[in-house]
């Protein structure tokens, strides 16, 4: 039942799932692949079997390798432990084209109703899909591709404009754009958050912006901002380069097309480019093709059932009630007996000496160190200079301080951010800036952060981070865009905010389901720690929550008639944050580029004011704090220490709270939290092993095999915080019974010298993982964290003991030992609300 409750709960997917379920009806994609809750009941034991043998099977697979490591051996290593033992078969999996149709359908389905929207009236979601041809077409897949992006991405799209604009809705339906991960790709487009009689209205605007786009075509900059996008996407290095290739050619290989053909993305630009020259018409000409006269064309349209709910659970209760009746006592008594067997199963201890592992003596003892230089940009404004071989990319990022900021302002902090790139700057409007961010950059993000210290728990830097990257020859160009938005931000377009502060509320609202276990861990750590409280008002369930007794932020705002007074708050959070009092930026850009990103961060640092006024910290606790640099404190950072502005509160006293918000989901997100040590105690280190070898060697049993959870697991944050959690849990209170049992397990040894040497390695997976060049030096930057900091707790990590874990499981988890907070998010709890130890909102 677990893929059909998670599936469930989410209104997004429910919408996704039957455009793909209907608009391609004839074969495998009509059907859940993940298990439909009220047809999992009728699939047998041998079918099962049966599918197993046939789709995973080597016959049926596609190898990927990615590195630098010799590609001989890799194969000789397949063959040997995998193709060698097993027989071909013909698996007659190849999925057949879709039948096309004569004239377009309709369907109206219903969901959940969603207690987070911001007006209850207007729940209703509208999208009109079509069908396109096969992915292994491409070059019609790629044109297709930037097509649909011309057409929905950013405020000069025509599906921007016409629909997000219109005022109807909250922001763009599900699986907005192009799909190519299905035989056929399809693209679909529409609008949630409407009202139910305006869902012919949205589908007159789509029908009118076709043919808009059919007269009138693209600007000419709107095309070469998407294929600028291209070139630095190219050019840009993540640390998962390789499986974001495989992830880009796996659908259309599985289909058997040319995955060579698909990576040759710079012949496909050109050839994109020479089409567009000689037919100055070929892309209205598609949107005529594929989107005017394709009857294959799909209307669907959700509306909340108040009672869905409760009649998908009651259709999964009769339909087992149905299994159930037609047993027999024997049938019933062999099921019983399974199931203590799987239970059994379950408890045993699995000998894991027949996979091949690591050691822990082959990771290497010390890490490679960064090189960075600090300069003083304009006489005072630290700079950090990082050289790599970021590919003719340089990398900008600004961190100024709130430690100035009223707490009135706080809970605005995240919107001020969120907006501050899109309501245009000095003489652009929004429009305009959004195109010379497409055309310039590769996007310019602001974000507030929260930074622990490393030594004190109740120590913290807050404030406000900017982010950009551009190709080097437009560094001037990018530069000049932040002078623009640090200078003269436009907050005066009241209509536009009140676009984007719908979506804002509806991108909330739609992520619980998805990422309901980090609201509850947030929430859970709110009274542990000054960190934790921050936290929760910038990103927790302050600003997502509908309790009663508090209408919550985000919400309230979309729900307002008149934005203006939110709207000027934004200018008094300008006054603490854009100027150059209390900042420092960072370059990372190759060492050609470095004498060029100098002199754009000196002269805009220049641009900058100083505040009007020595505004003093609101919060009498500031202290300064050097981080690591120069040759006497680390031998990788030259140039002056870096003076970061840190508040702290020796009189926050931790306290337990437990609370439970009651949300129409049929599932659970589950957080504990513990206050524990900070980053730069011996016990971290232990705790951070601790939870790797509690998720791995308890609660994954617990939790998800036993449970049904989706997962859960127990991990450590850099401010100290020790989480335990579960995702998308049918238990509630058992699972927190379950924390008690991992706690009480730990504290006992119940764990093999194997046990923690396998989550030493696990641990190390994640601190050796590779880092961008785009991100080396950011801890430095960001936290003050040096590498030979990083080393010490490299060494505490080594130094690890069984001892050490079972001393740090005594000391901190038990009951009583440290503050404890909990969180539940989920439907209504019996139990729960006859304790009056928790808060039900």
């Amino acid at each position: 039942m677990l893929a059909g409750t998670g599936f469930l709960t989410d209104n997004e997917r429910i919408f996704s799932q039957h455009v793909q379920n209907r608009l391609l009806p004839d074969h495998t994609y009509s059907v859940i692949s993940g298990g439909d809750p009220l047809c999992i009941p009728d699939l047998t034991w041998e079918q099962l079997k049966q599918f197993h043998a046939t789709h995973y099977h080597p016959s049926n697979a596609r190898f990927f390798t990615y590195g630098n490591f010799p590609l001989e051996q890799h194969l000789k290593q397949i063959h040997k432990e995998a193709l060698s033992k097993f027989e071909k078969i013909e698996t007659n999996t190849a999925v057949p084209a879709q039948k096309p149709w004569d004239k377009p359908r309709e369907f109206q389905i219903t969901c959940g109703p969603d207690s987070l929207a911001a007006d209850s009236s207007k729940q209703t979601t509208v999208g009109v899909s079509f069908l396109l041809p096969d992915i292994t077409d491409t070059f019609e897949a790629f044109t297709l591709n930037l097509l649909s992006s011309l057409l929905i991405s950013g405020p000069n799209s025509p599906f921007y404009k016409a629909l997000i604009e219109s005022g109807l809705g909250t922001d763009f339906s599900p699986d907005v754009g192009y799909n190519g991960y299905t035989r056929e790709a399809y693209f679909s487009v529409g609008l949630q958050g409407i009202s139910e009689q305006d869902t012919q209205s949205v589908r007159d605007i789509i029908d009118r912006t076709i043919e808009e786009v059919i007269e009138k075509g693209f600007k000419e900059d709107q095309i070469e901002a998407l294929l600028h996008k291209i070139e630095i996407q190219m050019k840009h290095q993540s640390v998962s380069f390789g499986l974001t290739l495989t992830s880009y050619i796996a659908s259309c290989w599985n289909h058997d097309g040319d995955p060579v053909q698909l990576l040759k993305l710079g012949s496909q630009v050109a050839r994109f480019r020479q089409c567009l020259k000689e037919n100055p018409q070929f892309l209205q000409e598609k949107v005529k093709q594929y989107f005017k006269n394709n009857p294959h064309k799909l209307t669907l349209s959700m509306t909340p059932d108040d009672k869905y709910p409760e009649k998908q659970a009651q259709m999964e209760t009769e339909k087992l009630k149905q299994k159930v009746n037609s047993l027999s006592p024997k049938d019933k008594q062999q099921i019983y007996e399974k199931g203590l067997e799987l239970q059994d199963q379950q408890s045993r201890l699995q000998d894991a000496s027949c996979l091949p592992a690591l050691k822990v003596s082959d990771i290497e003892p010390t890490m490679s160190f960064t090189e960075l230089e600090v300069a003083l940009a304009a006489g005072e404004t630290p700079v950090q200079y990082c050289a790599q071989p970021t590919n003719g990319v340089v990398y900008f990022r600004a961190f100024a301080s709130l430690h100035t900021l009223p707490n009135e302002l706080r809970p605005y902090v995240p919107l001020f951010c969120s907006v501050l790139t899109k309501l245009g700057c000095g003489l652009l409007d929004y429009r305009e800036q959004a195109q010379q961010i497409e055309l310039k950059t590769g996007g310019m993000t602001v974000s507030p952060h929260v930074l622990p210290d490393d030594v004190h728990l109740d120590t913290y830097e807050q404030g406000v981070l900017f982010s950009s990257f551009c190709l080097d020859r437009n560094l001037p160009d990018m530069m000049h865009l932040w002078s623009e938005i640090f200078n003269s931000p436009c907050f005066e377009e009241e209509e536009h905010f009140r676009v984007l502060v719908k979506m804002c509320a509806q991108e909330l609202s739609n992520g619980i389901p998805d990422s309901g276990h980090l609201y509850a861990s947030v929430r859970a750590s709110r009274t542990l720690t000054p960190t934790g409280d921050l936290q929760e008002t910038f990103s927790g369930m302050e600003q997502v929550s509908t309790s009663p007794a508090q209408v919550k932020l985000m919400k309230r705002i979309a729900e307002m008639t008149d934005l203006g007074p939110v709207l000027r708050k934004l200018p008094h959070i300008q006054k603490h944050v854009l100027h150059r009092d209390n900042m420092r930026c960072s370059m990372n850009a190759t060492p050609q580029q470095m004498s060029l990103a100098a002199k754009a961060v000196e002269k805009f640092i220049r641009s900058l004011s100083w505040s009007k006024k020595e505004q003093e910290p609101l919060c009498p606790y500031v202290v300064e704090k050097p981080a690591p640099g120069g040759s006497s404190v680390s031998s990788h950072v030259s140039g002056p220490r870096v003076l970061r502005k840190l508040i702290t509160d020796p009189t926050f006293k931790p306290c337990q709270m437990k609370t439970h918000f009651l949300l129409p989901f049929p599932v659970n997100y589950v957080g504990e939290c513990i206050r524990t040590a900070p980053f730069t105690d011996p016990d971290h280190a232990s705790l951070k092993i601790l939870a790797r070898l509690m998720t791995a060697k308890f609660l994954h049993t617990e939790i998800r095999e036993k449970g049904g959870a989706y997962g859960g697991g127990a991990r450590l944050s850099r401010d100290g915080v020790f989480t335990l959690y579960s995702y998308r849990d049918p238990r509630s209170t058992e699972t927190l019974q379950s924390f008690s049992e991992a706690v009480e397990w730990a504290k006992a040894g119940r764990f093999t010298q194997q046990d923690i040497d396998e989550a030493k390695l696990s641990v190390f997976s994640v601190v050796d993982a590779p880092v961008a060049p785009s991100d080396r030096g950011l801890d430095h930057f960001l936290c003050g964290l040096s590498d030979e900091m990083k080393q010490v707790h490299r060494e505490q990590l080594f130094a690890v003991s069984r001892e050490g874990l079972i001393n740090v499981s005594t000391k901190y988890l038990g009951v009583g030992k440290s503050t404890h907070g909990l969180a539940l998010l989920g439907p209504e709890n019996a139990e729960i609300a006859k304790d009056p130890s928790w808060i039900v909102r």
